[in-house]
């Protein structure tokens, strides 16, 4: 997925005209922040990125130091952990369990090992947006890996545009959304292979391409589109029983089919 409004130059220090883009690489991806208010403070701005690097720093899985590595090396209890991680394995119990195990932190890794990151690249995203909403940014796209949260407009009058990628061609989109108050998430095997299988069934998805989720929390939306890509086709009438949320499927037949109430956000071809 891909914010298809603006070109975000490569950079890691806040530009200097405006808008404002910062981009830095955190959780083994890019993070972009395409700021298009006056008058934020860059302390904020700089609270925003510091505290996806501290959520990083706790959970990352390639850390050797942080709380899921040590928890997998069972250096840690549950009840050891810091109220966030307690929070977040919780969390991602609960989609579990409303998913009827197709999102599992444990059952998506051929090892077994603890693995919430199709969560929390979410949450920390929601983290970072709720200190730029506090601060007062009320329009900007911060763009975690493709995963996004979108407030606002780019311009006036013209909310921002949030491109889903087509699967199999990387030059091109399946079709664009606009919003201007969304979270916007997609699942697929196109750019890591077949990394996702469900749970239940140790299976791989059949039937579809990728899966695209959408609502208020970025956290919600990404652990859905795993759940609802490991599902395969039934997913789609899944995510359709989420209240808040919709979605859409692009399946092996090149189709893209969706959910009640996710039209509202297509822009016509």
């Amino acid at each position: 997925m891909v914010d298809v409004s603006e070109g975000a130059p490569d950079a890691t220090q806040r530009d200097a005209r405006f808008p404002s883009v910062r981009v830095e690489q955190i959780m083994g991806t890019a993070i972009s922040l395409d700021l298009r208010d006056r008058g934020v403070p860059d302390e904020a701005i700089e609270a925003a990125f510091e505290r996806l690097r501290e959520i990083d720093a706790r959970f990352s899985t390639y850390r050797p130091d942080s709380e899921i590595s040590r928890l997998n090396r069972e250096e840690l209890t549950v009840e050891q952990c810091s109220a966030e991680v307690r929070e977040v394995l919780d969390r991602c119990e609960a989609i579990r369990a409303l998913s009827r195990g197709s999102f599992d932190i444990r059952g998506h890794r051929a090892d077994g090992a603890l693995d919430p990151s199709g969560y929390v690249k979410g949450w920390a995203a929601d983290a970072a947006a709720a200190i730029l909403d506090a601060a007062g940014a009320g329009n900007y796209c911060l763009n975690a890996g493709g995963d996004v949260i979108a407030r606002g407009e780019r311009e006036a009058g013209r909310p921002w545009r949030i491109g889903i990628r087509h699967p199999e061609r990387p030059d091109r989109l399946a079709t664009v959304l606009e919003s201007r108050d969304l979270a916007v998430a997609t699942s697929g095997g196109y750019e890591r292979g077949a990394h996702i299988v469900d749970p239940p069934t140790g299976r791989a998805p059949e039937g579809l391409l990728s899966v695209t989720v959408v609502g208020r929390h970025l956290a919600e939306a990404d652990a859905y589109a795993t759940a609802a890509y490991a599902m395969g086709r039934r997913g789609l009438a899944w995510i359709a029983s989420l209240p808040g949320y919709a979605g859409c499927m692009i399946t092996t037949e090149r189709r893209l089919v969706w959910t009640e109430g996710f039209d509202r956000y297509k822009v016509p071809s």
